[in-house]
């Protein structure tokens, strides 16, 4: 059974940094692209952030705009997103995901195994 559990959120000022990290059991690690997704209350959920599983590539949505890193450990099966120069609006619970049909140049998926998510809250 796939699992994924994050880790790393909470409370931080505007401008500051945060590292989420991503556990995986169940399968193995690098069989399939890692992303993240964010949800904020009344929105809908959006892809931000994933690495390929064959040759590790990168990609981001583009409101991103360059602040966020996303990086994995084989060896350790986690994966992590590194978020800085955090704004009010990347507030919102942030999940992991992996699965065999993520595109990577759209972060988007037919279908996903999730993780619990790990809630984020920017204040000033």
């Amino acid at each position: 059974e796939v699992h994924l559990r994050e880790s790393g959120g909470g409370l931080v000022q505007v401008g500051g940094s945060l590292r989420l990290s991503c556990a995986a059991s169940g399968f193995t690690f690098d069989d399939y692209t890692i992303g993240w997704f964010r949800q904020a209350p009344g929105k809908e959920r959006e892809g931000i952030s994933c690495i390929t599983n064959s040759d590790s590539s990168t990609y981001y949505a583009d409101f991103l705009k360059g602040r966020f890193g996303i990086s994995k450990d084989n060896a350790k099966n986690t994966a992590y997103l590194q978020m800085n120069n955090l704004l009010p609006e990347d507030s919102a619970a942030y999940y992991c995901v992996t699965g065999p049909t993520i595109v990577p140049q759209t972060i988007t998926a037919k279908s996903l195994w999730w993780g619990q998510g790990t809630q984020v809250t920017v204040g000033s």
